[in-house]
């Protein structure tokens, strides 16, 4: 069914006027919300016909704010405000979003007009639209909100400006503030949405971590390294992670100070690890279980580099493999399993040999799965040290291995401390 079909339904549903339905339902549609979460959402809005949308809503506590209200009229302070553009009906957009902030708590926003938001200013949003995201309640401030600036300025025990340190970023994040040192930077053009376009991309550093990044708009000072402050980043999630970017509408500035990035990670249970949904650095300590299907001498596309069977890339058909070495391994610390994969540099350690000689072994045995056997009586049974980036989706929890070597805490020590974690 087409948009304009769903809206006409919605209209007659309602009893309400069909354009307005159909913008509303665009601007939701526009933001990536599901059409049978947007619907729902504007059955709410217009009160399935009974009341058709008319009256102010009633005043509430950001903390009392649920993703069953349909509107709301809300006061409290601008913590940040930032624009992005995104592509609506075919044509850029400019929206500003943001957090917004009581005394009971705080919520994000997004403002599809032009309402001249910036961080510290107290509004009073009437008729502000109420949508579900991630599972939490999220503002939504269109032509229908009235929107008014209070000349007396209220009080919050929250931030304002949006300064965060790196380790403290989750997906989702936006109008946020950071100055880091540009560890890694490249150049790369990619299809954009309209057409071939340069980026930036690399890795960020700060004292308390580190972060992937992707400069739409390229900044020479990124380019050029060193450290930056930046303002207007938000962050999404890339290949299970959380990851900064950086858009046209976000101010990089070159700072004359050096920044210390830390080196030490953050050491994590497993479980707490795959809670946190995906995490850039981290590091866990387990008991390597079993290395799984698909470890050891491997091929792989010569297109896309991903893993082939029997010649055929799931993306490419027929192909020509390239040879090379992998692991995927079950680590298991009592808390959960997680899944390790190690690169070809730490497979050769592992393995004890190279690409070349792994050849030579499996051209000798006959049977390519003799690598993978070596490498499972070198470290099967083993507790391992192991530090990278974990990814969680509904396949399960990956850490690709950065640094991957066996431990070499006391067994009794860890079983002593564990014990006593439990007696408490």
């Amino acid at each position: 069914m087409e948009l304009d079909d769903h809206a006409e339904d919605l209209a007659s549903d309602l009893g309400v006027d069909k354009e307005e339905v159909k913008d509303d339902l665009q601007n939701l549609v526009e933001y990536s919300v599901p059409i049978d979460e947007a619907k729902q959402s504007l059955r709410r809005k217009y009160g399935d016909g009974s009341s058709g949308g008319g009256g102010t809503p009633s005043a509430k506590d950001i903390a009392d704010i649920t993703p069953d209200d349909s509107n709301v009229t809300v006061t409290g302070v601008v913590l940040t405000a930032g624009e992005r553009s995104i592509r609506y009906q075919g044509d850029d957009h400019v929206i500003v979003e943001g957090r917004l902030a009581d005394e009971t708590g705080v919520i994000d926003y997004t403002a599809w007009e032009d309402f001249g938001l910036s961080p510290g200013d107290t509004i009073t949003a009437g008729n502000a639209g109420v949508r579900e995201w991630d599972g939490e309640p999220e503002l939504n401030l269109g032509e229908s909100t009235s929107l008014s600036f209070e000349a007396e300025s209220r009080e919050v025990p929250y931030e304002i400006g949006g300064d965060a340190d790196l380790a403290d970023l989750r997906t989702g994040d936006r109008a946020v503030t950071i100055e880091v040192s540009v560890l890694e930077c490249e150049r790369k053009t990619i299809d954009g949405r309209d057409g071939e376009t340069d980026i930036l991309s690399g890795v960020f550093g700060d004292e308390s971590g580190r972060l992937p990044f992707t400069n739409w708009d390229p900044a020479p000072a990124i380019e050029d390294g060193g450290t930056v402050r930046i303002e207007n980043a938000y962050v999404q999630e890339f290949r299970g992670v959380p990851e900064v970017n950086v858009s046209e509408f976000s101010t990089v500035t070159p700072l004359d100070r050096e920044i210390d990035v830390g080196s030490d990670t953050t050491t994590m249970d497993v479980a707490d690890a795959v809670g946190t949904g995906g995490i850039y650095d981290v590091e866990v300590v387990g008991n390597l279980l079993a290395v799984r299907d698909g470890s050891g001498l491997i091929q792989r596309c010569p297109e896309c580099y991903r893993v082939i069977q029997k010649g055929q890339c799931r993306t490419h058909g027929d192909v020509d493999g390239i040879d090379d070495l992998r692991v995927k391994a079950i680590l298991d610390d009592g808390t959960g399993t997680v899944t390790v994969v190690l690169d070809d540099e730490l497979t050769e350690r592992v393995y004890g040999g190279t690409l070349d000689g792994a050849l030579e072994q499996a051209r000798e045995a006959m049977d390519q799965e003799v690598v993978a056997d070596t490498i499972r009586e070198r470290i099967v049974g083993r507790e391992y040290r192991v530090r990278g980036h974990l990814s969680v989706d509904e396949y399960g929890a990956n850490l690709d291995a950065e640094h991957f070597e066996e431990s070499d805490d006391d067994p009794a020590a860890r079983a002593t401390a564990l014990l006593e974690e439990v007696d408490a």
